[in-house]
């Protein structure tokens, strides 16, 4: 595994069993609640364990601090570069964590203030209930920095009216509570200072109950109207030009568009979709495409082979640079791996979406009675890591 820059005494996510109800905290403030292997790890023995245990009846979960979480942990990857599927670990858990969440078992309530990005916003949008405030901002960017919409979002975008999908996984554009309960991505808008309120009714509520939940929820909430700019008042042009066939044309489709008047609000969407890597702008849009006519857990099986591929370097090492350029050395000035769309030879595109061997892939427990089955212990991968580090111990 890549090395985590985690205090051993840091209690990255905490688990409080109140009642019926059982409450999660990603607690990792100071980060933006950013998700680590350890982080995924509690978050799947928890759920698993409150799955089974008939006294818990509703699942909340919050995060600490300014944000929900804003995603992986980008320096976890960036530091694993040099190490052969250094993160391997959490990306299977990750993965395999997604199905979990969308098809858990018991009523779930997404408590989301501030920042809940990429992976982070897997722990929102497949909740039963996701709460969202005005401080709530919302985004995909993945492809900017050369990786993919993942974490169950390649299914999750595709499904959006028209092309919206394309639109939010190509150019990372936020959106913001209002706009996200328009869009259908959360469920219920409370101003952001009656959220401590209604995490309280619910915990004194004390049961899963559907309609129970609905209704204390919709105590709080408060019907939405959308910004007269908002981008969800510009349907008709996102689907305009995010429908064409080629990535090239729909930047084409962007560009003519921005001439017209009243369109302003393009230019500075397509200055930013210009700048992201044309590998990872490429890769995404096939993923959403795919998506349309994929299940939930062919999705991830899929979102699973093609961050293992980006992370290997198989066509690219666009993700690295990426990170280098917004996180590391934060200089914003990418160096892309080929820099042009022209440039991406779409035969090798094809080599990150090739299957692996069966045993090989994302293992989505495939019925009920064997609902948790599938873990990253129980596949070849683990088995794998043990022998190297033998190995390595013999001094092979």
């Amino acid at each position: 595994m890549a090395q985590e820059v985690v205090n051993p005494e840091e209690q990255v996510v905490l688990g409080e069993e109140i009642g019926n109800v059982r409450l999660i905290t990603l607690n990792r403030p100071r980060q933006l609640n950013v998700i680590s292997s350890k982080v995924v790890s509690l978050l799947a023995d928890f759920l698993k364990k409150w799955e089974k245990d008939d006294n818990a009846k509703l699942i909340l979960i919050k995060g600490a601090g300014r944000a929900f979480s804003a995603g992986g942990d980008l320096k976890m990857f960036y530091d694993g570069r040099t190490s052969k599927d250094s993160c391997l670990e959490v990306v299977y858990r990750m993965y395999w964590l997604c199905y979990h969440i969308h098809t858990y078992m018991k009523t779930q309530v997404a408590l989301v203030h501030g920042i809940s990005m990429g992976g982070g916003a897997a722990f929102m949008v497949p909740m039963k209930f996701s709460v969202v405030t005005e401080k709530t901002v919302f985004a995909t960017p993945e492809a900017s920095i050369g990786f993919h919409t993942d974490c169950s979002f390649s299914y999750i975008l595709s499904h959006l009216p028209g092309h919206l999908g394309e639109f939010l996984a190509l150019t990372g554009a936020r959106l913001n509570g209002k706009e996200l309960v328009v869009a259908g991505l959360a469920t219920h808008f409370v101003p952001s200072e009656k959220l401590p309120e209604l995490e309280n009714r619910l915990i004194s509520l004390n049961s899963g109950d559907e309609s129970a939940v609905k209704s204390a929820i919709e105590e709080f909430s408060v019907d939405v109207q959308l910004d007269e700019e908002s981008i969800l008042n510009k349907l008709s042009v996102i689907d305009e030009c995010f429908s064409k066939d080629t990535l090239v044309d729909i930047i084409k489709s962007f560009e003519t568009e921005a001439t017209k008047e009243g369109n302003g609000w393009i230019r500075a969407i397509l200055k930013g979709l210009k700048r992201s890597s044309p590998t990872g702008l490429q890769i995404t849009l096939r993923s959403i495409r795919e998506g349309r006519k994929q299940t939930l857990a062919e999705c991830l099986k899929k979102e699973f082979r093609l961050t293992m591929n980006i992370l290997r370097t198989v066509i690219s090492a666009d993700v690295y640079e990426g990170i280098r350029a917004l996180t590391i050395d934060k200089d914003n000035a990418p160096k892309w791996d080929p820099p042009t769309l022209d440039e991406v030879d779409d035969q090798k595109v094809d080599l990150v979406f090739q299957p692996f061997e069966e045993d090989l892939e994302l293992q989505i427990p495939g019925q009920e009675n064997s609902r948790w089955s599938g873990k990253y212990e129980n596949s070849p991968y683990a088995a794998l890591k043990v022998t190297e580090k033998k190995s390595q111990t013999n001094g092979c």
